[in-house]
């Protein structure tokens, strides 16, 4: 099937990159779909969704947009104009007048959750033995020392700003929803994609599915994507 135009734009989560989406890239590539990672600061939700504007400024043509865990507020607090559809892989989601830790912390958390806190800097780090344990419970022993090598701290400033009117109220919107995620609650990451109204699909998986459920991510963005091109 052709996509014609449409680009997906990947956005990486906190401690993380965008080479977490790695694996996805090569799929969508390999179908024929241009796809960018767009790197994030994670200084602040401000910031966050300044950089990625920029990164959408460059980009021609419809624009499926992808968010993992955090950057589901920076996804849906862009205002780009060419943005077609959004995506939501085990993402937070939160509505206008929420901020990220109000709907981080909905519900029950899982026993092997890590207890986060800023240093005495600002910046929040997640332990190392919570990449195994939390992060990324799926991936391989390889897959987990370079998540933990790699990861990059958030600022309290992501978390603790309220968003505006989410893009979700305007954009066709699909969900992943992570069933074994041990950071966010299966349940209420159910529970956002129902307000949202969003297509769901769930998959027994951990927190971290661009990397441990490639596959799964990519069918996802791909059926966005297909309903894009469509239109």
């Amino acid at each position: 099937m052709s996509f014609g135009n449409v680009s997906a734009v990947l956005v990486h989560g906190a401690w993380a990159d965008g080479s977490s989406w790695g694996k996805v890239i090569d799929r969508l590539k390999e179908q024929g779909i241009n796809a960018i990672a767009a790197p994030l600061p994670l200084t602040s939700l401000r910031d966050d969704v300044a950089a990625l504007d920029r990164v959408l400024e460059r980009i021609e043509g419809p624009v499926v947009l992808a968010g993992h865990a955090y950057a589901g507020a920076v996804i849906g607090s862009t205002r780009a104009g060419n943005i077609a559809a959004l995506v939501y892989v085990a993402a937070l989601a939160p509505d206008e007048g929420e901020t990220v830790s109000d709907v981080f912390y909905r519900g029950e958390t899982h026993p092997q959750s890590p207890q986060l806190a800023p240093d005495r800097h600002g910046w929040i780090w997640l332990p190392q033995e919570a990449f195994a344990q939390a992060f990324a419970q799926d991936a391989t022993p390889q897959e987990v020392a370079v998540l933990a090598a790699v990861q990059r701290p958030i600022s309290v400033s992501c978390i603790s700003e309220a968003v505006g009117r989410p893009l979700w109220k305007e954009r066709p919107s699909w969900f992943l929803v992570a069933e074994q995620d041990r950071m966010i609650n299966p349940a209420n990451q159910h529970d956002m994609a129902r307000r949202m109204n969003a297509r769901v699909r769930s998959y027994q998986t951990d927190h971290t599915p661009v990397v441990t459920a490639a596959d799964a991510v990519t069918h996802v963005i791909v059926e966005a994507v297909e309903s894009v091109s469509a239109r």
